[in-house]
């Protein structure tokens, strides 16, 4: 048997969010931009994010906290996730300070936007890809929001199209891990999948 430390929930010194972060890696960053009910935009990344179902094709991302991202979704019903990558990452980062409501993050950073083709919240021109949705539902858990998103639009660079497929390698996605740790674009692989139980 393998010497293991056990850490229950509930438990004194047991923090599950630091656990979590720390073994759910790497997680895909969702590079969202909205607007709010005056228009203003807003642009935050989170990486709770993943796919919920592929038809239709819905995003999911978790909210934790009551933010700028959520609340804005919430008034208007459209957001843009834009791929975060190897070279916007101090720009990511940075878009995850604590700005007062209403301040585009977008702006701050002096980051370049552009209209997006079905929803009001603008996309980031360097963002090689970008997808439009609008709010599909929201569910809370505790002190998250888990918000789901359907799919309206992708919009992707050709340099990262190879054949019209999105190429792992052109895209150079960044993700994050424990603490204060990011990761660098992996090496991927091949493998085949089965074709039968044998």
């Amino acid at each position: 048997m393998s010497l293991r430390t056990s850490l229950v929930v509930g438990d004194e010194g047991v923090e599950p969010y630091r656990l979590m972060t720390a073994l759910v890696v790497p997680r895909p960053i969702a590079w969202i931009s909205t607007v709010d009910a005056q228009g203003r935009g807003n642009l935050a990344p989170h990486s709770f994010f993943t796919v919920a179902c592929a038809n239709p094709p819905i995003l999911a991302f978790t909210s934790v906290g009551e933010k700028d991202t959520l609340r804005n979704v919430r008034e208007t019903g459209e957001l843009v996730v834009n791929l975060a990558t190897q070279p916007l990452t101090e720009a990511i980062n940075g878009s995850s300070a604590p700005y007062e409501h209403g301040v585009d993050e977008a702006e701050e950073l002096g980051l370049a936007t552009e209209p997006s083709e079905l929803v009001a919240p603008r996309r980031v021109v360097d963002s090689p890809a970008s997808i439009e949705c609008r709010l599909h539902s929201t569910t809370e858990l505790g002190d998250s929001t888990l918000v789901l998103a359907e799919v309206l639009l992708f919009s992707v660079a050709d340099h990262v199209l190879v054949d019209g497929h999105p190429e792992f390698d052109r895209l150079a996605p960044m993700t994050r891990l424990g603490k204060e740790e990011w990761a660098p674009p992996s090496v991927p692989f091949t493998l085949p999948r089965p074709t039968s139980a044998s």
